[in-house]
């Protein structure tokens, strides 16, 4: 069955990947970018099954026109994937302003924006697939991530409650969380605040945007394919966790949640009006 897909931030990493399996089996993206530079192999690649759109996602307003074009030019989108993000690296004293608000508005706001815009013609449509590229990040918070941590954990509570509310109408919603993959997220595109001495003890993170020290487990090609994957199936998986490091991460922490969460009953309770 062939596809038409509209994915954010195709340039590099999953989106990249995603973007180059599915031209080659024969489907349609719509793939966003901030520089048609980036993708000029594949524009000239696959000129009839690639449309390359340019989109900063912070602007919503654009994010609507995107989406709505797409569905006006190709008749329908089958899939939705809100891909385009990227990580902040530092504490919550050594950022600043300006990059709290961008990582806000990029990674929360527009992937909030971009599922908005889509909803109303794939209910129109009959159905679709939403998938939201989250991280292990959105369940498991580390020193220094502050503001990632912030954004994943939103659009995971988002995700969660958008797909209650848009089963009736046969769009599923997915939530992909990659451990740490050999993709430029980790390596060219993360942005690193103005580190402080006084902190230093919770840089360690610098050694892992390091290649020289190490690459990250997990392949893209194979994450990639994964999620395409899933799109067969029904119903759609609400969450999907890459990488065998990652799971184990993500069973430890919310094992220790649960565990902490048990302890508060008779707290809990100390609070109820008793009639």
């Amino acid at each position: 069955m062939k596809r038409i897909w509209l994915i954010t931030g195709v340039s590099s990493g999953f989106g990249f990947e995603m973007t180059k399996q599915l031209l080659e089996k024969g489907d349609t993206v719509i793939g966003t970018v901030r520089k048609k530079e980036k993708v000029k192999e594949l524009i000239e690649k696959y000129p009839n099954n690639f449309d390359c759109k340019i989109l900063d996602v912070t602007d919503l307003e654009a994010v609507k026109k995107t989406v709505k074009n797409g569905f006006c030019e190709h008749g329908r989108i089958d899939v939705v994937v809100s891909n385009a993000g990227y990580g902040l690296f530092g504490c919550v004293e050594e950022l600043n302003d300006d990059q709290i608000n961008h990582i806000i508005a990029t990674n929360l706001v527009g992937s909030i924006g971009l599922f908005k815009a889509a909803v109303p013609f794939m209910r129109k449509q009959g159905g679709g697939r939403l998938i939201q590229m989250s991280s292990y990040g959105g369940q498991v918070a580390y020193a220094a991530n502050s503001m990632y941590h912030a954004t994943k954990f939103g659009i995971e509570g988002f995700c969660e409650a958008l797909a209650q509310e848009v089963e009736q109408f046969n769009i599923g919603v997915t939530i992909v969380e990659p451990g740490g993959a050999r993709t430029e997220f980790r390596y060219a595109s993360a942005k690193v605040a103005n580190l402080m001495p006084e902190y230093e003890k919770c840089h360690g993170f610098l050694n892992m945007l390091d290649a020289s020290k190490g690459l990250a487990p997990g392949d893209p090609a194979k994450m990639a394919t994964r999620i395409i994957e899933s799109v067969d199936k029904t119903p759609a998986p609400l969450r999907m966790v890459l990488g065998s490091q990652a799971l184990s991460a993500t069973i430890q922490r919310l094992s220790e949640r649960i565990a902490d969460y048990e302890t508060q009953k008779d707290l809990a309770a100390s609070t109820d009006i008793i009639s």
